[in-house]
């Protein structure tokens, strides 16, 4: 079922908004692009949270977040934007269900549209990394960029929303993780040992400033792979600014500092796909985190219409403090 597009409409105005532009397509409807594309695919699921004993309400997020963004304005002379309705997890069976969310991810992307997949709990990672996956062949090499406070490589025998990257990294040899704003009070020596097994490369929370150090970490990272693939779990961000959360985080990230190292993953070359997930809209303070989801959301899709160009956001150093 797609979600109803619905937002402001400004009569004479020029430039249109998001809820304008986005068209509601039946996967197996998506057509080849010749320009750059975007495809919307929603993840209703908080299994992989139940799973890991986390705080549900994550399945909601998807179209309380397509709520959140019809009234943003759209960036684009192009209306190359497209919404392909949301996979659902009802039934318990997360893994079947990360499968069809890697069928659309895959479809999206050989029909040329960059995937924009809005979760759900983190368990939606594994989903996007299987449609990339297929989508490119297993000759490809990935990297898995994660900006999250924790590493989500738990040795739990069941999947979760806290064992994706260890799951990809035990059975895919062409795959490298990089984590990036990680707090030490959200993960155990156990994780940190497996990060260590696994070879993981990780910025610590207190350590993302200078961001030009932070930056050369990306550049360097991406320069080793094919393709990124890009994840946020908003637990890293603040919780005075994400309160609605599966984990939130006292000590997390301000917004300003996910806007500008998510600007400077996506204008990557080889920067493939992007999801947003654990916003976690019943735990919410009036739409806050919600809301601040979509316009991350909204500014990747700016960023990546306008790749090239200078960037929208910049802010003084003071300011992100």
């Amino acid at each position: 079922m797609f979600y109803d597009w619905t937002g402001r409409i400004d009569e004479a105005a020029k430039g249109k908004r998001i809820h304008q532009v986005v068209e509601n397509t039946h996967i197996n409807e998506v057509v080849h692009a010749e320009d750059r594309a975007f495809g919307i695919v929603g993840f209703e699921s908080d299994e992989g949270v139940r799973r890991n004993k986390g705080r549900m309400g994550a399945k909601e997020a998807p179209n309380q977040i397509r709520k959140m963004m019809g009234s943003i304005p759209y960036h684009s002379s192009k209306e190359n934007l497209i919404d392909v309705g949301n996979v659902t997890c009802d039934d318990g069976d997360l893994e079947i269900a990360q499968v069809k969310l890697a069928e659309s991810v895959a479809q999206l992307i050989e029909k040329n549209h960059t995937p924009i997949i809005l979760g759900g709990g983190h368990e939606t990672f594994f989903g996007h990394y299987l449609g990339v996956r297929k989508a490119l062949g297993a000759d490809k090499k990935i990297g898995l960029v994660n900006l999250d406070a924790h590493l989500d490589m738990r040795l739990d025998e069941q999947p979760s929303s806290g064992t994706m990257f260890r799951q990809i990294l035990e059975t895919d040899a062409n795959t490298n993780y990089l984590c990036i704003g990680l707090q030490e009070l959200g993960n155990t020596e156990q994780l940190f040992a497996t990060a260590k097994e696994h070879d993981v490369t990780y910025i610590m929370e207190e350590d993302l400033e200078p961001l030009e150090e932070t930056y050369a970490t990306i550049d360097k990272f991406a320069s080793e792979h094919d393709v990124i693939i890009y994840t946020i779990c908003s637990d890293v961000i603040n919780q005075a600014h994400a309160p609605g959360v599966s984990a939130p985080a006292p000590f997390g990230i301000h917004p300003n500092t996910v806007r500008l190292v998510t600007e400077h993953v996506i204008t990557q070359d080889n920067f493939i796909s992007f999801d947003i997930s654990e916003v976690n809209p019943s735990l919410d303070i009036e739409e806050q985190t919600s809301r601040l989801a979509s316009y991350i959301v909204s500014e990747v899709l700016s960023g990546l219409n306008h790749k090239g160009k200078p960037p929208h956001s910049r802010f003084k150093k003071e300011e992100l403090k």
